[in-house]
């Protein structure tokens, strides 16, 4: 059975949390922007057949007319909100498309080896999403900051992109959360809204997405640290 599979990669948001007037998909990463460093890795990634980029149509289409992705497909134009704009990028996948990898362009340290180990983990699960293990302990608190209970830390994990689903369960999530108007905040939300289970993948830590300004400072020293090492690897 053909396991072709999707790469939908959401850039229409808004980065209002960012600030300043570049919105935080083409912000440059020691020179390269974002959402292009994200595109590549999917690129890269030898089980991805093809990339849905999810955003402004203009700005991106220029953008990669600089950057060129042999997987690109489409770009899509965004919804009015993330759940909107990953319904449409779905919707837009290859006929022979198989399975469906969400992905947020703001986490642009994604690696093509995180992506394949989601990927893998779907083709054998139906479901799975990039995470990592809690290493805090979590608390959870009442409305005035007051400490309730204590989290058993080995059941915490931290919730990333890529999340991958079997085309057919991600459609009947999706458009059931659509017609029960339900608002999810990330897409494994859709599918747990209908009992499925989702095979959670530890990716590290360096999987970050870009939020803040402080954002930046971090995939920079994270970038600069790869770059370091592979170079050094090059010399061995």
């Amino acid at each position: 059975m053909s396991k072709f599979t999707s790469a939908v990669i959401l850039a229409a948001g808004n980065g209002t949390r960012f600030g300043g007037k570049i919105k935080k998909q083409y912000v440059d990463i020691l020179g390269i922007p974002a959402v292009v460093r994200t595109v590549q890795a999917f690129e890269q990634c030898e089980l991805i057949d093809e990339i849905i980029l999810v955003g402004d149509k203009e700005a991106l289409g220029e953008l990669f007319s600089q950057y060129k992705s042999e997987k690109l497909a489409m770009i899509v134009a965004g919804g009015e909100t993330r759940q909107d704009s990953a319904l449409l990028g779905f919707d837009s996948v290859s006929e022979k498309s198989k399975y469906v990898a969400i992905h947020d362009a703001a986490r642009c340290l994604v690696t093509p080896e995180m992506i394949e180990a989601t990927v893998k983990e779907a083709y054998k699960n139906r479901a799975a999403a990039a995470a990592h293990r809690s290493e805090d302990t979590v608390k959870i608190a009442d409305k005035n900051g007051f400490i309730e209970s204590t989290t058993d830390r080995d059941k915490i994990w931290l919730v990333q992109t890529p999340q991958v689903f079997l085309n057919d369960v991600y459609r009947a999530a999706a458009y059931m959360a659509k017609k029960d108007g339900a608002v999810v905040t990330d897409d494994c939300m859709l599918c747990e809204r209908l009992g499925f289970d989702i095979k959670l993948v530890e990716c590290g830590r360096e999987n970050i997405k870009l939020t803040g300004p402080d954002d930046l400072m971090l995939c920079e020293a994270i970038v600069s640290f790869r770059e370091k090492k592979s170079e050094e690897d090059k010399k061995k």
